[in-house]
């Protein structure tokens, strides 16, 4: 409580939450980029000054950490799940937990778990499942989970507590496992494995952060391209499976009209060209934005106009590198003039674009991390986000076996390799670069100060003209010159 609270920064965040709350939720908060600011900086500031902090937890708006546990440890993992109890999130969804499965008891019971953060809590989740379901087939899928199988020598550690590790998509598989368990016992079940029928209802989508209700969307699993170096897609050997168009196209209208969401978010590794080709086609809808390459057909003008038409805010964009050489060395399929034209297109044509920067790749030097900021600078008026990062050098790479490499962790589940820069462009003097200069420059600086902190690409569509809930922080209005954030 806010009479507790040990700092004035503190006790006001404890004071003003419902507020806060309140005005992520009806889109005030994205009227004013400084008012935006201290409304998550104060909710994030409740997670990290927590009761559970003492304990070593940390817990963040987007990200959980423990001081005493690491995800990239299986015994870490498997204690989480002995002392479920001991996870915030896990103490606040037992008693609803217990009241889903108070009833008759799950044959199935399937767990997604994507990212690093997500993994404690997912543990002491399952670890929770066990207790109350001893008898459930326990299942976990996802995005770190078939990053774990595609290990070199992967030995599964969690065999007591799963039942089923799924790799890669997992919706024909996890089918396969209920009628495994289900529908072989009786007809009845039979006749219900026939069918599924997803649940959206359940979903609390009032209570989520933001100004609408946002909807995943995927077209496709894998990459249509696989030719990037250092490809975490093409080292699991992840094929490109892509949907039917027509039917994913109209399975997302009929959810749309159940769901009534404010924005789409298309979650492909890269939307493919003729997805795009066929989403530039089709009549305005729902607001949606996602990721994809800098396909030559976005810098027509054409196809950029009917995007936006048809609802696009705002697309996530990798670049990586502004060096051609980099580019190149990479396997990117990236032309700088062809980057260049889609963002003037997608600029004239009123669609945002979040562009993505990798620093320390093996066959970047520091005269190549110039020529990016040189180039990105150049063209800030085109450029609406910036994400900046700095390499990891992913634990499956093939290209791993050309450079001096070592253990980026003591984990047995760590996903990365340390390494020996061959151009002595390691990550000290990256970072030092990025803070000194990149950051810095006058050109670069005001883009890197409309990401929006915490949520980056997830808000920023809300901060758009066609998607903002005010105008105030919008990055611009279609064929006229950028606001003052």
């Amino acid at each position: 409580d806010a009479a507790g609270a040990a700092d004035t920064w503190t006790r006001r965040a404890v004071r003003d939450r419902d507020d806060h709350l309140r005005r992520l939720r009806d889109g005030s908060a994205f009227q004013n980029s400084d008012t935006y600011r201290r409304i998550v900086g104060d909710l994030d500031r409740l997670l990290v000054k927590g009761a559970w902090s003492a304990s070593g937890r940390r817990l963040g708006l987007v990200d959980a950490t423990d001081d005493r546990l690491s995800p990239t440890r299986s015994a870490d993992l498997l204690h989480a799940a002995s002392e479920p109890l001991d996870d915030p999130y896990v103490r606040v969804l037992q008693p609803r937990l217990e009241e889903l499965l108070g009833g008759e008891e799950p044959r199935v019971i399937g767990i997604s778990l994507n990212y690093l953060s997500q993994a404690l809590s997912a543990f002491a989740l399952a670890g929770l499942v066990r207790r109350l379901a001893p008898r459930a087939h326990l299942v976990a899928g996802g995005g770190l989970v078939t990053t774990w199988m595609s290990r070199p020598g992967w030995v599964n550690p969690f065999g007591g507590l799963f039942d089923d590790l799924v790799a890669g998509p997992g919706e024909k598989i996890f089918k396969e496992i209920i009628t495994k368990c289900i529908c072989e016992a009786s007809a009845a079940g039979a006749a219900v494995c026939g069918e599924a029928v997803a649940a959206f209802d359940l979903l609390p989508t009032a209570d989520y952060l933001s100004p609408v209700p946002v909807l995943p969307v995927s077209g496709s699993s894998g990459c249509y391209w696989r030719s990037c170096s250092f490809c975490p897609e093409k080292a699991e050997g992840n094929p490109f499976r892509p949907a039917d168009r027509g039917t994913l196209l109209k399975n997302v209208e009929n959810i749309s009209k159940y769901m009534k969401p404010g924005m789409l978010h298309w979650l492909d590794n890269a939307l493919s060209p003729a997805l795009l080709g066929e989403l530039a086609r089709r009549p305005a809808g729902t607001p949606w934005f996602g990721f994809s390459r800098f396909e030559p057909l976005l810098a027509e003008p054409v196809v950029a106009a009917g995007l936006r038409r048809s609802g696009c805010v705002m697309l996530q964009l990798g670049l990586e590198s502004g060096d051609q050489g980099v580019l190149d060395a990479l396997g990117k399929g990236i032309r700088l003039e062809t980057a260049e034209a889609v963002l003037r297109e997608l600029h004239r044509a009123g669609i945002g674009t979040y562009v993505y920067l990798l620093f320390g790749t093996p066959v970047e030097e520091e005269r190549a991390a110039r020529r990016t900021l040189e180039w990105v600078a150049s063209r800030a008026e085109t450029i609406d986000f910036l994400n900046l990062a700095i390499f990891n050098l992913p634990l499956g790479a093939p290209e791993a076996a050309a450079l001096d490499v070592r253990p980026f962790s003591e984990g047995d589940l760590s996903l990365y390799l340390e390494f020996t820069h061959p151009r002595g462009w390691h990550r000290g003097p990256v970072r030092r670069f990025l803070d000194t200069e990149f950051r810095r420059h006058p050109a670069i600086r005001p883009i890197l100060r409309r990401d929006p902190p915490f949520f980056t690409s997830s808000h920023a569509p809300f901060f758009t003209p066609f998607g903002s809930f005010g105008n105030r922080y919008s990055v611009r209005r279609a064929g006229k010159t950028r606001l003052n954030g």
